[in-house]
């Protein structure tokens, strides 16, 4: 426990948001498949988050209007909320390695060529199994407070820290994202661990529409799902 304190401190302290530790054990196969070896040797997870300005994902639901918004949005994730997290991630690796412990700090948007629109690690499984949030129909982590409005980092440990517990959650009805996604990418089924992403999204839409976005707007970036979805919304904000 002091160890864990120590790492959320850090965290909290350079920026993150959302700090929690995931038990990655159930999902090592799953981890294997899509990274490797070297990212299923670690039992846990240090999930961390840094939530993005609502005004500044809002516009997105009717960026075909205002394209000034979209790349707004771009570059604030890439080149600011990214970064930010590398360097938050940096920070509580490095403290893990001091006290004696292994860990793989897990680089921000990143895909790895020829893994299918895949990172080395799913920020989102951390996350998700850290009990900060369920993965929701658009596939993305939705937090109860800051709904999809969060940008999630990684560490890979075998520090044994105290874990999460797995929300007993998800979106229900609701199908926001679903109406919202102009590329009919989003099928509108519900999360479950077996099944696989093509159920809940298909990959190819998603990208195909994002490139045509790149060829008219100067900038791949979306997220109409995103700003579709209610959680995290002014009005559901206590």
């Amino acid at each position: 426990m002091v160890l864990y304190n120590k790492l959320s401190e850090t965290a909290f302290a350079s920026g993150a948001e959302y700090f929690g530790v995931a038990d990655l054990t159930p999902a090592i196969d799953f981890i294997r498949k899509q990274g490797g070896d070297l990212p299923a040797s670690f039992p846990r997870a240090i999930a961390v988050g840094i939530v993005m300005p609502y005004g500044l994902t809002e516009p997105l639901i009717t960026h075909d209007q205002d394209n000034g918004a979209l790349m707004t949005y771009d570059r604030y994730v890439y080149q600011v909320c990214s970064p930010l997290i590398d360097q938050v991630t940096m920070k509580v690796a490095r403290k893990v390695e001091k006290a004696g412990f292994r860990t793989m700090p897990v680089v921000a948007s990143m895909k790895i060529p020829g893994k299918h629109f895949a990172g080395v690690f799913p920020h989102k499984l951390a996350a998700h199994l850290a009990g900060l949030g369920w993965i929701g129909k658009s596939c993305l982590l939705i937090n109860p407070v800051d709904g999809p409005r969060v940008r999630w980092g990684t560490v890979l440990t075998n520090a044994p820290l105290n874990t999460g517990t797995v929300l007993d959650k998800n979106c229900g009805q609701c199908t926001e994202c679903v109406k919202a996604c102009p590329a009919n990418a989003i099928t509108g089924r519900p999360f479950s661990p077996g099944d696989p992403r093509s159920e809940r999204l298909d990959v190819e839409k998603c990208h195909d529409y994002r490139q045509k976005l790149l060829a008219t707007n100067g900038t791949p970036s979306c997220g109409k799902c995103l700003a579709a979805c209610p959680y995290g919304k002014p009005k559901n904000r206590q």
